[in-house]
C-alpha cells in the first residue's frame, strides 16, 4: 500500500523566527496528526537548518524547495545536495512550475536535478502540470507525458519507484481555482500510466502521486479520496498550522 505524504512548501515565505514558530506549533500539534500520514514541510533555504534542528526526533519531515544537480562548484547562490544532505533533509521538491517559469528550467535540468537528488538518497517531488492555454487546447496529457518521460529518462526501475510525482496544474496554482477531484485523479491515474509504460504496472503502483493547485481545508476532502490520489503538495495553506492540520487529517 502507498504511503500518504502531506507536503507544504512555504515558497518565499518565513523568515527564521517565523518559520521556527510554525514548526514549532505543528509539532505540537503532532500527536493528533493521522497516523496513516507522512508529513513534511519545505522552509527557505535560510530556514532549513534551524527548522531541521528544532524538529530533531519529531515525525514531521523536512525537505528542500529546490537544488543544484552538481556537487559544488562555481554557481553562485545555488545550494547543492551534498550541502541538504549534510543538514539530515529527507526531501526536495523539483522542476516546480515557478521554478520552470520564472527561472527557466527546463526538463533536461529537471532530469539532472532527479538523477543527483537519488544519488543522494533524498527523496525527490517531481511536480508536473499543463498550463491553462494546454488544458484548453486539449493538450494536457501530451504536456505532463512529455515531462514524465524527460524527467524519468535514464533513471533504473530501482531509483524511479523512490520519486514522488506532483501534479500541479499550473492554472490552479495560487489562483484560488482548484482542478475538480475527478480531473485531479484522471491526471494522477494516466500520470500512473505514463509510469507504467516506461516500468511496467508494478513499479507504477509503487509511486506516489500527490495533487497541488490551491489545496485548501474546504476542497482537500474530495481530493484526497480519489483512488489514485496519495496526498498533497500544499502551498498557502500549509503557512497556517490548524489549516494544515485539517488537510493532514482530511487523507484516507
Amino acid at each position: 500500500m502507498r504511503k500518504i505524504l502531506i507536503a507544504g512548501n512555504w515558497k518565499m515565505n518565513n523568515d527564521v523566527d517565523e518559520s521556527l514558530k510554525l514548526a514549532q506549533e505543528l509539532s505540537a500539534l503532532s500527536d493528533s496528526f493521522d497516523k496513516n500520514v507522512e508529513v513534511l514541510i519545505c522552509p527557505p533555504f535560510t530556514s532549513l537548518y534551524a527548522v531541521k534542528r528544532a524538529l530533531h526526533g519529531s515525525v514531521i519531515k523536512v525537505g528542500a524547495q529546490n537544488m543544484h544537480y552538481e556537487d559544488k562548484g562555481a554557481y553562485t547562490g545555488e545550494v547543492s545536495p551534498l550541502m541538504l544532505k549534510g543538514i539530515g533533509i529527507e526531501y526536495v521538491i523539483i522542476g516546480h512550475s515557478e521554478r520552470r517559469q520564472y527561472f527557466n528550467e527546463t526538463d533536461e535540468i529537471v532530469n539532472k536535478k532527479l538523477k543527483s537528488a537519488l544519488r543522494y538518497d533524498i527523496i525527490p517531488i517531481l511536480c508536473v502540470g499543463e498550463t491553462l492555454e494546454q488544458r484548453e487546447s486539449n493538450a494536457e496529457r501530451e504536456t505532463v507525458k512529455n515531462q514524465i518521460f524527460k524527467a524519468f529518462d535514464g533513471i533504473e526501475p530501482s531509483d524511479a519507484e523512490k520519486i514522488t510525482v506532483a501534479y500541479e496544474p499550473i492554472w490552479a496554482i495560487g489562483t484560488g481555482r482548484n482542478a475538480t477531484s475527478q480531473q485531479a485523479n484522471e491526471m494522477a491515474e494516466f500520470i500512473r500510466s505514463c509510469i507504467s509504460e516506461l516500468y511496467g504496472s508494478e513499479q507504477a503502483d509503487k509511486i506516489v502521486i500527490q495533487y497541488g493547485g490551491s489545496v485548501k481545508p474546504d476542497n482537500a476532502g474530495e481530493t484526497l479520496c480519489q483512488p489514485d490520489i496519495d496526498g498533497a503538495l500544499v502551498g498557502g495553506a500549509s503557512l497556517k498550522a490548524d489549516e494544515f492540520l485539517k488537510i493532514i487529517n482530511y487523507a484516507k
